[in-house]
């Protein structure tokens, strides 16, 4: 299962996360001075981030769910977010273990939804006060608001358009698109 995000919302993901780890980091060869939500988008732009560019990662994902969808669910965080009973129960068809009716009348759906929201998740005390084995990042750093649209306290429409564009001609014909993007 692939899951992605709204590239507008990512940046600003990224920078916050970003942000946290680097003033958290005890090796001070490895600190750099923080990047702008302005730096963020023209890195995403060019093309340059740390698991190589934007569209081809999801572009991958997408063309391979799209071949073979019994092997390889794309799902959109902001479409999760939407409607997350719905993709639940996607989910579990497509691991082989879909609910039964009787659990959908037991509210296991509901119960799993909570259990797994990202207010349940970001209040768990590993979250809230652990340390993630991968540098010390403590693990709240990977816990922030998990809005969808949140970019727009960030960024302003001239910004916005320069992605779309760009997310436009990089995806063209791929039948991917994002909400607010394109």
């Amino acid at each position: 299962m692939y899951t992605c995000r709204n590239p507008l919302d990512q940046i600003v993901s990224m920078f916050h996360f970003s942000h946290k780890f680097i003033r958290r980091s005890e090796n001070v060869e490895e600190e750099r001075p923080l990047l702008s939500i302005d730096e963020g988008l023209e890195n995403l732009c060019r093309g340059v981030q740390g698991y190589g560019p934007f569209w081809d990662n999801v572009l991958g994902y997408w063309k391979a769910s799209q071949g073979r969808p019994d092997k390889v669910m794309f799902l959109k965080y902001e479409e999760l977010k939407e409607d997350i009973l719905s993709n639940l129960k996607r989910l579990a068809e497509f691991l082989g273990f879909p609910f039964t009716e009787e659990e959908e009348k037991q509210g296991v759906i509901e119960e799993i939804a909570m259990l797994c929201s990202f207010k349940n998740l970001k209040s768990l005390k590993v979250n809230a006060t652990g340390v993630h084995h991968y540098r010390g990042i403590p693990t709240n750093s990977f816990f922030r608001k998990g809005e969808v649209g949140d970019w727009v306290n960030y960024m302003n429409p001239k910004m916005a358009e320069r992605l779309r564009i760009v997310i436009e001609e990089k995806l063209a014909g791929s039948g991917l698109s994002f909400k607010n993007v394109s």
